[in-house]
């Protein structure tokens, strides 16, 4: 079978990025504004680091996001096919982002170009972990000797399994993204109001609940996997946080003492995902029969 070819995500996939290495992942980084700056979200945090993007966010600095462009994707993927390697795109959900058509665009350019090579794209709709489960996942696969084919096969049958669940500290960011109303952000701030949030299967982000106080939050998480998870013993579960590992690691004991997981991975939310969710953001990814 042939197997020669690239994976490419992008960096709101917010994966460790020792493990995107070892993976054998390209990934293109996406960018921000802040403070009048443009800084490239590399998963290694080289431009702008997690704690210092978080620590601002808190003084009361602003961060601007902006999708991958077209010529961004060109770059990146013409050395590649010139190599003589087939591409698969797994993108960040067209429900958050143009950074998906942005993909498509590109994949079609390159197809006219490389008609011998094949250009896939999956719009994977999931953020953050969540993507960057799905793409861990597609790499053990190809790992396993699939082809380019049929990993993008496998990916787009998995990706609606994907679940994500997460929740937020500071209600005023979802409020500053539209996701909220100023009354509900005032109101559940003073109350204490936590919600509970998901990245459901038309790759958009929907409020499904509320918990009060940060502890029934986070538990809330986990009750949510409770009764979606197939398997989760067997699982590999991610978790993202916003400048909180505590919180993260909390969870991770939660998961484990009642799942027996034996294996979670604990990453930050990059800053193109924090930047609208904002500090003390907390996430959990994991299979599900659905979303």
């Amino acid at each position: 079978m042939n197997n020669d070819y690239v994976i490419l995500t992008d960096s709101s996939c917010d994966l460790p990025a020792e493990l995107a290495a070892e993976l054998g992942l390209v990934v293109l980084p996406l960018t921000l504004t802040m403070g009048g700056k443009e800084y490239a979200n590399y998963l290694d945090g080289r431009e702008i680091g997690f704690w210092e993007f978080y620590q601002r966010m808190r003084s009361g600095e602003v961060a601007v996001t902006a999708a991958a462009n077209v010529e961004s994707y060109l770059s990146l993927a013409e050395p590649i096919l010139r190599e003589g390697k087939d591409l698969l795109i797994l993108a960040f959900s067209s429900g958050l982002s143009s950074t998906c058509q942005n993909a498509m665009l590109a994949a079609e350019e390159l197809s006219e170009k490389y008609p011998e090579r094949k250009v896939l794209v999956v719009d994977t709709l999931c953020a953050s972990m969540g993507q960057g489960l799905l793409v861990y996942l597609a790499a053990q696969q190809k790992a396993a000797g699939k082809t380019v084919e049929e990993v993008r096969d496998w990916a787009e049958e998995t990706k609606n399994r994907l679940c994500h669940w997460f929740t937020v500290d500071d209600l005023m960011f979802l409020k500053r993204g539209g996701r909220i109303s100023t009354a509900t952000a005032l109101v559940g701030t003073a109350l204490g109001i936590k919600p509970i949030l998901q990245v459901d299967s038309t790759g958009h982000l929907v409020n499904t609940g509320k918990a009060r106080g940060r502890q029934a939050a986070l538990a809330a998480l986990v009750d949510r996997m409770a009764e979606t998870a197939v398997d989760p013993q067997d699982q590999v579960v991610f978790i993202s946080h916003g400048d909180c590992l505590d919180d993260a690691k909390t969870v991770e004991k939660l998961v484990k003492q009642r799942f027996k997981t034996k294996k979670v991975i604990i990453s930050y939310v990059g800053p193109v995902i924090g930047a609208h969710s904002g500090p003390g953001t907390l996430a959990l990814f994991y299979l599900g029969q659905q979303r």
